[in-house]
């Protein structure tokens, strides 16, 4: 049985409930961040920078790149702090699909779910697998993907327990 959670900070893994659901504050994607998008990541393809050519191809308006949408789905996540000192490393990002065109003016938020998690061989971390959608404002999912990250248990941290150098 899936439950929605109030987000705690820095959790780590033996924290982690399988089926625990979250979901963040919300953000309206404007012209300038498409723009900006397209500027950092030197993708000027005309569906993203001409209006005219996006429409001619059965959209509203310039839309979103696909990893915008997703960037920002990892951008809202990171908000709520649930790993903020407790993330080692994303482990990567699985079954990514853009279902649906993000334009500017679409408000924007992400629920996600913790599906999974294992041990590794290093006592003091844990991988966790999330089921992320990013949802727009008439509820339709936009982007879906699975997102695997690497936290601290609760074990000491090999790496931080070492002396330094010194």
């Amino acid at each position: 049985m899936e439950t929605t959670a109030t987000a705690s900070i820095n959790l780590r893994y033996e924290d982690i409930e399988p089926g625990t659901q979250f979901e963040s504050a919300t953000h309206t994607v404007t012209p300038a961040d498409i723009e900006a998008f397209a500027d950092v990541t030197r993708d000027h393809h005309p569906l993203h920078v001409d209006a005219t050519y996006a429409k001619s191809r059965g959209f509203p308006a310039v839309i979103a790149h696909g990893l915008y949408g997703l960037s920002l789905m990892e951008g809202l996540k990171s908000e709520l702090k649930l790993y903020e000192e407790t993330s080692v490393a994303s482990l990567g990002w699985d079954g990514v699909r853009f279902k649906a065109p993000v334009v500017a003016g679409d408000r924007l938020r992400v629920r996600f779910r913790f599906v999974e998690k294992r041990p590794t061989r290093n006592p003091a971390r844990g991988v966790v697998i999330e089921a992320l959608d990013l949802i727009n404002q008439r509820d339709e999912v936009v982007t879906e993907a699975r997102h695997t990250s690497l936290i601290l248990t609760r074990q000491p941290d090999r790496a931080s327990s070492m002396p330094d150098a010194t």
